[in-house]
């Protein structure tokens, strides 16, 4: 097993150079061809995430809010607990650097490929409109790339499961919850693989209880998203807003350490990239900012093009806000936190390495604040990533079909319950990586489409 994921490391590098400057240089191209229009109409995307543009009549399944948070309710997840832990413990505070541009320039992409996903809606099976990269490639381009509308779905199934924050979200109850009470984790073997039957009770436990939420279809996930995406991103900042008001002494150093160690990594402990240290830190800040914010992904357009709406515009503007949130806001509150505290120099990684920065701060109590961010994140993370894959699904095979999705999905919180946390990222990587290729090709090409509908658009606003 060991040397199977050595090879998906090796995989995953391979095949993200070339994604790296994909995402990055598309984002910039997008960026530079909008004349930064993102920057400039920030505060009409929140009045029309706010409901002030909704009509109950248009098109689509649930509002602009509800799908930003079903947006948001998988990409604000263990990333942003234990997936920005796995930047710092490896690349040092200057990847948090690499993170911020990724996710700035992310913004631009999110605007373009989210539009794109409600301008070219198609119909499924059962003539409901629904959007995503497959559907924009299909709509949108000639026969000769529909390929990629396949290509992406069956990435997508792969890049959707719920292996991560099941590990994670496992992690975290063994390590906060349990272990603390003197409760030993037991083992059983199959062949030569060692498994944990206490995570493996976890992970069934976990599926049982998502199980009741994704056979309602994006309806009910939209639902509980609207109402968990506040309280988690709430919860998640009044929390870290204690460990920096604990440690406000530290703060300034690590600021400027974030900038200075950005183009002189002095704590970077990966693999040099382009002949470089300073390669291998970008590339770690790209993957772990896309892996947490997905701009550039597809998934984002996924959920807005389910948006009630007319105004294609409108669901790029507040699709843009998800980077923003994601990335600037919730990874960096997680970040501060793991560099102030000291814990960053530890040999610990993921969400331990969190947790030990809340035990840092708050001895009493603070590992369980963290427990219930991370059962909050990780849950609602795994109701959203249902809702792709299944979705990716029936657009191969059908609405009715893609319902076994739903199976094999739930069967897959319990092997990443009982898998390695590198293993999981290596895979979710790769796929992430494949993902990216198909959503940024229709991008560039219907690109002069998408700044046509802003500039009629923005003339009626």
């Amino acid at each position: 097993m060991s040397e199977f994921n050595v090879f998906l490391g090796a995989l995953a590098g391979y095949i993200w150079w070339p994604v790296l400057f994909l995402i990055i240089g598309g984002g910039v191209f997008f960026l530079l061809y909008s004349r930064f229009i993102i920057y400039r109409y920030f505060f009409h995307a929140i009045d029309v995430l706010r409901g002030k543009y909704d009509d109950q009549n248009a098109p689509g399944q649930i509002s602009s809010y509800k799908a930003l948070s079903t947006a948001l309710a998988s990409t604000v997840g263990m990333g942003n607990l234990s997936g920005v832990a796995a930047a710092i413990a490896l690349g040092g505070p200057g990847a948090l650097f690499w993170m911020w541009v990724t996710a700035l320039i992310g913004m631009a992409t999110n605007f373009f490929t989210s539009t794109l996903a409600c301008l070219y809606r198609g119909k499924d099976q059962e003539g409901e409109l629904q959007g995503g990269p497959m559907y924009v490639i299909r709509e949108g381009l000639s026969k000769d790339w529909h390929f990629l509308a396949a290509f992406f779905c069956i990435c997508c199934m792969v890049g959707s499961l719920p292996i991560f924050q099941a590990n994670q979200l496992t992690q975290a109850i063994i390590d906060i919850g349990l272990k603390p009470q003197g409760f030993k984790e037991s083992f059983f073997t199959v062949g030569s693989l060692s498994i944990s039957t206490t995570k493996l009770t976890i992970g069934l436990i976990v599926a049982v209880l998502v199980s009741i939420v994704i056979v309602g279809g994006i309806q009910r996930i939209g639902n509980w998203a609207g109402r968990m995406v506040p309280l988690m991103v709430v919860l998640h900042f009044i929390s870290v807003a204690v460990i920096l008001f604990v440690y406000a002494d530290q703060i300034p150093h690590y600021i400027k350490l974030i900038f200075t160690d950005a183009f002189a990594p002095s704590h970077y402990k990966g693999d040099p990239f382009l002949g470089g240290v300073l390669g291998g830190i970008i590339m770690l800040g790209v993957r772990r900012a896309t892996f947490s914010n997905e701009a550039g992904i597809g998934t984002s357009p996924m959920a807005m093009g389910a948006s009630k709406s007319n105004e294609p515009v409108r669901e790029g503007l507040v699709s843009m806000l998800s980077p923003a949130i994601d990335t600037l806001l919730s990874c960096s509150l997680t970040a501060l936190a793991i560099l102030v505290t000291g814990v960053w120099q530890t040999e610990a990684e993921g969400i331990t390495l969190t947790s030990k920065a809340y035990r840092a701060a708050m001895p009493i109590g603070g590992d369980y604040i963290l427990l219930v961010c991370t059962i909050v994140f990780a849950i609602s993370a795994l109701f959203s990533y249902s809702y792709y894959g299944r979705k990716a699904l029936a657009y191969l095979v059908g609405y009715h079909t893609s319902r076994w999705y739903d199976y094999f999905y739930l069967s897959t919180i319990a092997v990443g319950a009982v898998a390695s946390m590198n293993l999981v990222l290596n895979i979710i990587d790769i796929a992430f990586a494949l993902m990216a290729i198909p959503t940024m090709i229709s991008a560039f090409k219907l690109a002069p489409i998408v700044m046509r509908e802003a500039r009629e658009y923005f003339k009626r606003v």
